[in-house]
């Protein structure tokens, strides 16, 4: 069976690198943790549990038996199995579809299960980053676009930091060793960014406090 990025000149990439251009980093979401965090599937097993309760204490205070009412919620419970099993499919195709790389220019995002897009996100547009850890080493990634950068939401989902709908900023989800992506990301931004790198150490020699996000874009953890 042909893989539908089998044309793809460089893994996860539209294009092989320019000469100048490192390849620093390459992931895809950890599935289970995208399932859990952004597909909520652990909230729909714990909504359709509470259904299956509800309806087995219905049919019990109605004097039915305990096997007859088990009985009549089977159908509950294979609707509730499709629909779990259905979400969790969607979470496993979007991390087997998802390709994230870091240079030492950019960031690029391919992206999509029906219809996939390519990202570019150069380092010198990115205002500002943020770290959010997850259980484990997993965790987000999330990229602030210089104005008037803008990308919309629709395009970016579920690729996107949760509710920032006004201005969607570009995420990496659940990728495992988190904490060592953002220390490349701040690592190729600072190299590309040199003048702005030294203001903010300069304003901040100590390392005292919040470094300003757009000299530092991954010192930001939520």
């Amino acid at each position: 069976m042909s893989d539908d990025h089998d044309f793809e000149p460089a893994y996860g990439l539209p294009e092989l690198l320019p000469a100048a251009e490192r390849l620093l980093w390459q992931g895809s979401p950890a599935w289970t943790t995208l399932a859990v965090r952004r597909f909520h599937v652990r909230k729909l097993v714990i909504y359709f549990a509470l259904l299956l309760a509800a309806r087995m204490a219905s049919l019990l205070s109605d004097g039915q038996a305990l096997w007859p009412a088990v009985r009549d919620s089977l159908p509950l419970l294979a609707l509730s199995a499709i629909a779990v099993g259905l979400v969790t499919l969607i979470a496993w195709f979007t991390a087997s579809t998802t390709v994230y790389t870091l240079t030492n220019r950019r960031v690029v995002m391919r992206i999509g299960i029906v219809l996939t897009i390519t990202l570019n996100l150069p380092l010198r547009r990115l205002e500002a980053a943020d770290l959010r850890a997850h259980t484990g080493t997993t965790g987000d990634v999330s990229l602030r676009l210089l104005k008037p950068d803008h990308i919309a939401y629709l395009h970016l989902w579920p690729h996107a930091r949760a509710w920032r709908l006004a201005r969607p900023e570009p995420t990496l989800l659940c990728v495992a060793d988190a904490a060592a992506v953002a220390r490349q990301l701040t690592n190729a931004w600072q190299s590309l960014n040199p003048g702005q790198a030294a203001a903010a150490a300069r304003a901040n020699p100590a390392g005292q406090g919040h470094t300003r996000p757009e000299a530092s874009p991954t010192l930001a953890t939520r």
